[in-house]
């Protein structure tokens, strides 16, 4: 027993220690909820996979679903994705929805910016759609954010069956999109004079579903699904190649080789990445003020694991990693630093729930 002790005394001085926390439920009765984005009346918008989207009140009343939303393709993966409202929306009353649009025989990541209105969308137009179409209903990405300079960052996957695609610069699959707030290019752009479709802001992703601002310094952080291993988190440039399918940590479910090369030269390596799996989904930048201790730090939906993983960030480099919130025992599809200080968090089941993460 005292050959113990030490180890103990080890373990409870090396391991992070979580800042004390309550969970709340703000709001249920989902299904399978997606994303939730904040207004600045204190409510809230959330969206689910098989195609609708509430607005909840800061009191968390739900409601009925929005009028006016888009038909989307729910099969396999496919369905509505993430919501995010306007860097001016106290203005333009504009928000932005991504989705999967199209047909099983042709469909993609579609994005569409609208106006909400009291009772739904209005105005609403279609700014993106990802090309070429595909005929799988799977590996959409789908995730959203502004960036400072006021263009957002769409987020899209291989579709599965065309992993190799991600490394093609003339396809929008398996990229990291950008673009302007109407839809067009942004002048700036990597492959704006040739080299690649002019929308391309980064490639050789698999299946990003999770996308982050530092906002202080505007660094990008996202996240994507490996196959059996190889979840990625990545600080992503512009015109980087992260590797996909040709590099990767993770192997084809079968057991065989993606790729022989976890790095290799022109590369961009992850910042940090998991064997096995632990399915990411939602990742947050933490600048509340809620829990000092969490500052500057990333937070990411663990599903398999049904738990939240804290990376301890110092100096753009991941030092630690805890599990946090193993107690909800469910899955966690979104994570979301609020404006008010409180993480939140959307767990993935047919009566799927806002929580939220305050101090006690």
């Amino acid at each position: 027993m005292n050959k113990l002790i030490p180890l103990l005394i080890f373990l409870l001085i090396c391991l992070p220690a979580s800042a004390d926390y309550s969970i709340e439920t703000v709001a249920e009765g989902f299904d399978h909820p997606w994303s939730i984005s904040f207004l600045p009346d204190g409510g809230y918008l959330v969206t689910t996979r098989p195609g609708e989207v509430y607005r909840v009140t800061s009191a968390g009343d739900k409601g009925e679903p929005l009028t006016g939303t888009p038909g989307t393709y729910v099969a396999g993966q496919g369905g509505y994705f993430d919501v995010v409202v306007d860097p001016d929306f106290a203005i333009n009353q504009t928000v932005y929805l991504s989705y999967a649009g199209g047909t099983p025989e042709a469909n993609g990541t579609y994005v569409m910016r609208a106006t909400l209105g009291k009772q739904g969308f209005e105005k609403s137009e279609v700014i993106f759609s990802a090309t070429p179409t595909k005929d799988t209903a799977a590996h959409y990405g789908g995730k959203l954010a502004f960036l400072p300079d006021g263009t957002l960052l769409v987020t899209t996957g291989d579709g599965f069956e065309y992993r190799e695609a991600a490394q093609n610069n003339d396809s929008q699959l398996g990229k990291i999109i950008r673009i302007n707030s109407d839809g067009s290019v942004p002048a700036d752009n990597p492959f704006i004079n040739g080299g690649g479709d002019p929308k391309v802001y980064s490639y050789g992703h698999r299946n990003p579903q999770g996308l982050a601002v530092d906002t202080t310094t505007g660094d990008i952080y996202s996240h994507e699904h490996g196959p059996k291993g190889g979840d990625e988190l990545n600080l992503i440039s512009s015109a980087a190649n992260y590797g996909w399918p040709a590099v990767t940590y993770g192997e084809n479910y079968s057991g065989a080789y993606v790729s022989p090369l976890k790095t290799y030269s022109g590369i961009t390596d992850p910042l940090h990445y998991w064997v096995p799996s632990i399915a990411p989904s939602g990742l947050a930048y933490y600048d509340g003020q809620m829990f000092p201790d969490w500052q500057g730090d990333l937070f990411v939906g663990a599903l398999v694991d049904k738990e939240v993983r804290r990376l301890d960030m110092e100096n753009g480099k991941v030092v630690s990693e805890e599990a946090l919130f193993s107690e909800i025992g469910e899955r966690i599809r979104d994570v979301r630093a609020g404006p008010d200080g409180n993480l939140y968090l959307l767990t993935d089941s047919a009566t799927g729930k806002v929580l939220r993460i305050t101090a006690p």
